[in-house]
């Protein structure tokens, strides 16, 4: 397998659903498996890291990262991945852009770890412990990661290649990526892996959607029964659509759920939260100030709606302390 190209994936802070991405490719996998030698990928074979350690710098030929890095093991793991890849691929919402755990940078570290092992109604800690980096047990020194204060998206720990955004990515851009790095036609670095468009171009409700919406009321999904064949946003529910980057297939939309975000910012914008927060502001239909603040108070978690997956690498970044 020496004349067969590297390949490594690796799971960091997520889910565990972008590898199940992975296996959806189906018999694309076994492609992958006979023209490459797929080196790491701890979920499904039995490598150690020590492996990767012994490698030389550049020789595998590309890393599939997937996950944010919000401990020491994993940026440890990022970094060392990045210096044996010639290529990165950020896989995932997650390795992206923070993902949903990413909304944990509103709160603190010491706030998480008192709720998680003191103040949650399901805890039963009577001694009061709390994880620490050493502990001795029998005699022996036992380590834990250190806990960072925030989540980091993959490109603010390393320097990153190409992204594939998603939650999950779906199969069909998962075996694209793929194809484009066997066989060399992959785009400039930097690029994402997806099609450049908004989700509202290609989303098949736009054909209902009015020449302006005017929104008088906003309504959460769960408390009206949606128009499976109506535009989300002439309907008064938030979608952020408009401001998300397409090539999910619209899975969420064909099952009457409106877009969350999961595929990030479109081409040359920054923040998307801040793209859609300016493109709802224009479509509320008020009178004055007082109706303009009956409608906004409609949107419940205003931060979890715009910023699901998106937190860690927006202007915001998280809670200032």
């Amino acid at each position: 397998m020496a004349d067969k190209p590297k390949v490594a994936i690796c799971w960091l802070g997520g889910c565990g659903g972008c590898d199940e991405a992975v296996v959806d490719i189906n018999e694309v996998l076994l492609r992958v498996a006979n023209a490459t030698d797929l080196v790491l990928w701890p979920v499904a074979l039995d490598f150690k890291y020590d492996h990767i350690e012994a490698m030389s710098d550049g020789e595998i030929a590309l890393s599939i990262i997937n996950g944010n890095v919000r401990n020491s093991d994993q940026e440890e793991v990022a970094k060392l991945l990045r210096q044996k890849s010639q290529l990165v691929l950020a896989f995932g919402a997650c390795a992206c852009f923070g993902g949903t755990p990413g909304l944990a940078n509103f709160t603190t570290k010491e706030d998480i770890f008192n709720w998680v092992y003191r103040d949650a109604p399901t805890v039963v800690n009577p001694e009061g412990n709390y994880p620490q980096l050493k502990s001795q047990v029998d005699g022996k020194e036992l380590t834990l990661p250190k806990f960072y204060e925030q989540v980091f998206a993959l490109n603010q720990v390393i320097n990153v290649d190409y992204y594939l955004p998603g939650c999950p990515p779906p199969p069909y851009l998962v075996m694209n990526a793929v194809s484009a790095v066997l066989e060399g036609k992959l785009p400039p670095k930097g690029s994402t892996l997806s099609p450049r468009r908004a989700l509202c171009d290609t989303c098949p409700r736009n054909k209902t959607k009015p020449s302006r919406i005017a929104l008088k009321d906003i309504k959460r999904i769960h408390e009206v029964e949606a128009d499976p064949d109506s535009c989300f946003l002439a309907q008064g529910i938030i979608c952020l659509g408009p401001a998300t980057r397409s090539g999910c297939g619209e899975s969420c939309i064909s099952i009457n759920i409106p877009c969350r975000g999961c595929f990030g910012p479109v081409e040359g914008v920054v923040d998307s939260g801040a793209k859609f927060l300016s493109a709802l502001a224009s479509i509320i239909d008020a009178e004055d100030d007082e109706e303009m603040k009956k409608v906004i108070e409609k949107i419940d978690d205003p931060a979890g709606y715009f910023y699901r997956f998106s937190l860690p690498v927006s202007l915001l970044r998280g809670k200032r302390f």
